[in-house]
């Protein structure tokens, strides 16, 4: 099975996206769903995909298990949850409850928006990843190099939880290589609980002017880190399409991990994926 661990729908005319101000971002400001995938993934061979949420909002989490209810393709729903919660057990009980619930594979904070690079070791937020990690769900590191201390100290801190993080951390490929995003992602990586998501990395490049070769670099020191066993391809549609297509995304990432050898190419598409979330496909 071929899976795509990291994709979005939203509809911008429905809730508000924070995030997705900007002229920049205009061309994904529209409503993307699973009739808009569905063809991109028969098209690329592609069997099945992880949904992931996109706002902080429990509303679109139940929305997500409401849509892998009907959608066969979406294998798990990577969804929000209130860490800081003190009842944050039982939401995701209830959660777990809902049509789609037994999809709820992992639970996600856009951390690197947050104002402290310390959020996750929060004593608060600890509070809540236990509860995470006590309930066998995963955990979805959306951080950037500066937020990657924080990621590192929670990975050690839970070591029989399970975490992946999300684009590599956003590696700054537009103004080249970055040794301090290289030696924290080691040092992440160390960390044998923490698989890494082949993901985004288009975007961090040049959105008009990159190719595959671009990308290399970075997927290659993901690879070093993390090794064949826990690297997994993403989509990261339809954020990718603001440099370019599903199908040139797909063969970019794909070409990065052949030249890794195919071990590396044929478990980050799909094997990985379902040991990280346990997938129940």
């Amino acid at each position: 099975m071929i899976i795509d661990a990291h994709q979005h729908f939203w509809d911008p005319a429905s809730a508000d996206y924070p995030w997705m101000q900007g002229e920049a971002l205009a061309p994904i400001r529209r409503a993307f769903g699973p009739a808009d995938l569905a063809p991109l993934l028969s098209k690329n061979g592609i069997d099945a995909s992880i949904l992931v949420q996109t706002r902080s909002a429990l509303a679109e989490t139940e929305e997500f298990l409401n849509i892998a209810d009907a959608t066969p393709f979406v294998a798990g729903v990577v969804g929000w949850v209130d860490l800081t919660d003190p009842g944050v057990g039982e939401t995701i009980d209830r959660l777990r409850t809902l049509p789609g619930g037994a999809k709820l594979i992992g639970i996600r904070h856009q951390v690197h928006d947050e104002i402290d690079p310390d959020w996750l070791s929060r004593g608060d937020v600890q509070r809540g990843l236990a509860t995470v990690v006590a309930r066998d769900v995963t955990y979805d590191f959306l951080v950037r190099t500066r937020e990657l201390p924080a990621a590192i100290a929670t990975a050690r801190a839970f070591p029989h939880g399970r975490f992946v993080l999300d684009h590599c951390a956003k590696p700054p490929i537009a103004t080249g290589f970055d040794q301090s995003w290289a030696d924290r992602l080691a040092e992440l990586a160390a960390c044998g609980n923490v698989w890494c998501k082949v993901s985004g990395l288009a975007t961090e490049a040049v959105w008009d002017d990159w190719d595959a070769d671009r990308l290399y670099p970075s997927v290659a020191h993901a690879a070093r880190c993390f090794g064949e066993d826990r690297l997994m391809f993403g989509s990261d549609w339809p954020v990718c399409l603001l440099a370019g297509d599903y199908g040139a995304i797909k063969r970019a990432l794909e070409r990065c991990l052949a030249k890794l050898g195919p071990h590396f190419r044929d478990k980050a598409f799909g094997e990985n994926a379902k040991t990280a979330y346990r997938l129940p496909v």
